[in-house]
């Protein structure tokens, strides 16, 4: 079926498995059969392979960790998110994963590359024990051509050891049987005791957000996409996950660059994937037609409910977890863009699903203020994300993108904020979360409104509508939009109890400027802020 590939220490660790049989790069058809004949998950009515994560069903933030090397030390911003673990607890780790694959009886490689331009591309190669964790890397990344593999030489590597169990975690300097570490200067990720598939997906994020600040591009935690008819119409989405990325991006009327991650370069901005990872709960064909037609043979849903005698997914189900997914190519999306680069961005928008009700649907910001709502990136970890979050939580996360940001935030910032200077780049903040009131007691804003406020952004309109201020936040609310009710624009009009949405709006304010006190921002970046 396939050959033990040859040890390939290009970066100073070995991929030497011995006698195993390590499966590289294999078809799709291939690894899908495989999959199937191993137990791993079955095929759905619609054709995708669809698989259970096991116990983790969304990413393990509090059991990640970063060998704290002398090379990176002084570049990373240490803490909850970047927690330290020493060189030696690294290595006991790295020898102990290295045992543990040498006795499985075969593994499977993916070599490939994360970054559409050329130019700041890194290769990567990712060795997984299950076979449908192979096909996740191969739908996620950029798959590399004959020649390429023929001359491959690997600048990161990612080693899943995803059914190791840590009986004794504290020896190794993690919390947890299950673990993420990761060596910046190594270039190498251990992926212990967790079958969920982000892992994959955001280690090699975390990697580029590490090395591509130095190659003079900023990267971001973002969507992006194209104007069919104006290439120069470019417009990126923030955001963390359930906050609309992918949602937003997958629009009918332009050419999708990428749905999550992406560089900003002095040419523009480039996806770092080749693939998508889209929630599914409460999917629907009329709600999200690009993405529902894009489950397919050789897409990979994880967590999804499979009705058991028609094996049609029921993406209203969340008896596994909120957080369904799905990944595919990204040239499952009919309009997507290849390759996936374009211009620099004419609008930025910031993403936030606000669990009090509070922010307005969408507002336009001053350079001062996008600076201060992405230094703060406010959101609500939605259901499932995390391991433990079962509703929404209010939630502040550094460049709408903190878990995957090794740096200090202001290099980050400040790269943001001198492209969108130099390129006139409008700034908008948009509420995909609640009104009417908090979560519990409001709803969520409908999908048909968020997309016409999206609609008039990019097709230039709402930059000439007439606005007016908030009175707590200053931010600037359009008086109207084509297609969404103009009552709810204000989100004051939305609440009943007009007393209650002052004191949620007051709390809101008072949990902004508790969180901007960490910044080290100027006087007009922090004036930029809530008034209260």
């Amino acid at each position: 079926m396939s050959t033990a590939t040859p040890a390939a220490p290009p970066t100073g660790h070995s991929l030497n498995f011995g006698k195993v049989t390590v499966h590289r790069n294999l078809p799709v058809a291939q690894l899908i059969e495989l999959a199937i004949q191993r137990g791993e998950g079955v095929l759905a009515a619609n054709g995708a392979l669809a698989c259970d994560t096991g116990v983790r069903t969304g990413r393990s933030p509090n059991d990640k960790f970063l060998e704290d090397s002398p090379g990176i030390h002084g570049n990373i911003a240490w803490g909850k998110v970047n927690q330290p673990i020493s060189p030696a607890n690294f290595e006991a780790l790295h020898t102990k994963v290295m045992e543990y694959m040498r006795g499985k009886s075969d593994l499977f490689r993916f070599d490939g590359f994360a970054g559409a331009d050329t130019n700041f591309r890194l290769k990567v190669s990712v060795v997984t024990e299950e076979c449908w964790q192979s096909l996740f890397a191969k739908t996620l990344f950029i798959n590399a051509d004959a020649q390429e593999l023929r001359d491959f030489k690997q600048d990161w590597t990612i080693i899943n050891a995803c059914n190791l169990t840590l009986d004794d975690p504290a020896m190794y300097g993690v919390k947890d049987k299950i673990c993420i570490v990761q060596s910046l200067e190594k270039k190498l990720v251990l992926i212990v005791g967790t079958r969920y598939a982000g892992e994959i997906k955001k280690s090699i994020f975390y990697a580029m957000n590490y090395d591509l600040p130095d190659m003079g591009v900023f990267p971001m935690h973002c969507s992006a996409n194209v104007d069919r008819e104006d290439s120069g119409n470019v417009a990126i989405f923030f955001g963390l996950s359930g906050t609309g990325k992918t949602t937003l991006s997958a629009d009918p009327n332009r050419d999708l660059v990428g749905d999550d991650e992406h560089g900003w370069s002095q040419k523009g901005v480039f996806n770092i994937e080749g693939g998508c990872y889209a929630k599914c709960i409460k999917l629907s064909k009329t709600g999200e037609p690009e993405i529902w037609n894009a489950i397919k043979f050789g897409s990979v849903l994880e967590n999804v409910t499979l009705d058991p005698a028609t094996r049609i997914p029921d993406y209203d189900s969340s008896a596994r977890t909120e957080n369904t997914r799905v990944t595919y190519p990204v040239s499952f999306i009919a309009n997507a863009r290849t390759p996936s680069v374009a211009g620099h961005p004419t609008n930025c928008v910031f993403l936030s699903a606000d669990a009090f009700g509070v922010l307005p649907p969408v507002s336009k910001l001053s350079p001062e203020q996008a600076m201060y709502y992405f230094l703060n990136g406010y959101t609500s970890k939605l259901a499932g994300t995390e391991a433990g979050v079962t509703e929404p939580q209010p939630n502040f996360s550094v460049c709408f993108g903190g878990p995957f940001m090794p740096r200090e935030p202001m290099v980050y910032a400040e790269q943001l904020a001198e492209r969108i200077k130099k390129h006139g780049t409008d700034v908008w903040l948009l509420n995909t979360g609640w009104t009417g009131g908090p979560y519990g007691t409001g709803s969520r804003f409908k999908l048909a409104w968020t997309r016409a406020m999206v609609t008039a952004i990019l097709d230039g309109s709402l930059r000439h509508a007439k606005f007016t201020e908030h009175a707590i936040f200053g931010l600037m609310i359009p008086t109207a939009v084509p297609g969404v009710p103009s009552e709810v624009l204000d989100p004051r009009n939305t609440w009943s109890d007009k007393a209650a949405y002052d004191a949620k709006a007051k709390d809101l304010a008072q949990r902004f400027r508790q969180n901007d006190a960490k910044f080290n921002i100027s006087a007009a970046v922090r004036a930029a802020g809530p008034r209260n």
